[in-house]
């Protein structure tokens, strides 16, 4: 009995190798993604939870060409407009907020400005305009293959010549919930300390746009990658100069590590990378131990 079950499941398993070649596709016979809920928040309170399905009926899809910075090439996406979306689901109150928190499947959150919507045109991808598989090859984390739904936040980059100095950080993929906020009422221990140098205050909001989407500082911020700050500060066991090249160039110090490194667009790349090693030199002085909730 044990080894006709056994044997069954061989065969389930080679089956999936030959349909999906050498990439896991298990989770999608758990699931659709068009039946994923995509929780939309306004200060913690849910006001919608939506699939893929509603969408289509709440905003009109469109094809957007970028400049896909994951994968340094064009691409078309299938997408919503997100100030449709917004407008739909928040009404135009959400013009009113101060930042949008996505949170997505494999941990990272990004929190955005809702100026930058404002000024840029920003869409939710949801295929490839292709129909192939909702997938890339993301040179940017050594070339790993990763699941871009339900939602991938995506710029009309083309002629944007700020947008493409931005990197890929504000281009969250696998979004499942979608936030209005206050930046210092959602991470109320990401700040500075009082009274620091203008170097740390700009450190802080590069720290934020480039590093909290995975990291956290004081159990704050992203949970696609180790914590900074507590209990003890990577400024306290890493030497200054690497830390410097850990910042720009993470493969310089670990082979395969799945780290991007600070994006070669941003201006003045080295002023940037010293003034958020300054924030960390700052918020190693205010170590707070995460609260239980804090920590994914």
């Amino acid at each position: 009995m044990n080894n006709r079950i056994s044997r069954n499941f061989q065969n389930i398993f080679l089956t999936l190798i030959a349909v999906c070649g050498n990439v896991v596709c298990l989770p999608t016979l758990a699931f659709s993604q068009s039946d994923i809920g995509i929780e939309f928040k306004d200060k913690g309170q849910i006001v919608k939870t939506l699939t893929l399905s509603d969408l289509a009926t709440v905003a009109p899809a469109v094809s957007l060409k970028i400049f896909e910075i994951h994968e340094k090439k064009d691409r078309v996406y299938k997408a919503y407009p997100a100030r449709s979306l917004f407008d739909n689901i928040f009404g135009k109150e959400w013009e009113k907020a101060e930042e949008v928190v996505f949170i997505s499947m494999d941990g990272y959150q990004a929190s955005i400005p809702i100026a930058k919507f404002l000024s840029y045109e920003a869409y939710f991808a949801f295929a490839h305009d292709s129909d192939s598989r909702f997938m890339m090859t993301n040179i940017l984390q050594n070339n790993e293959v990763v699941q871009l739904g339900p939602l991938y936040l995506i710029w009309d980059n083309k002629k944007s010549k700020e947008l493409l100095e931005d990197g890929a950080s504000d281009m969250p993929y696998q979004v499942k919930s979608i936030e209005l906020t206050a930046f210092a009422t959602r991470f109320p221990n990401l700040s500075p300390p009082a009274k620091v140098s203008a170097e740390v205050q700009r450190g802080f909001l590069h720290f934020r746009k480039y590093c909290m989407a995975c990291h956290m500082i004081n159990g704050e911020g992203g949970g696609k990658a180790p914590e900074l700050n507590y209990p003890t500060s990577v400024v306290e066991y890493i030497k200054p100069e690497y830390l410097t090249r850990w910042i720009e160039s993470p493969s310089s110090i670990r082979h395969n590590t799945l780290m991007p490194g600070l994006a070669q667009e941003i201006p003045d790349r080295a002023s940037v990378t010293q003034e958020i090693i300054a924030y960390l030199k700052a918020m190693s002085t205010v170590k707070r131990s995460p609260k239980p909730k804090d920590i994914h």
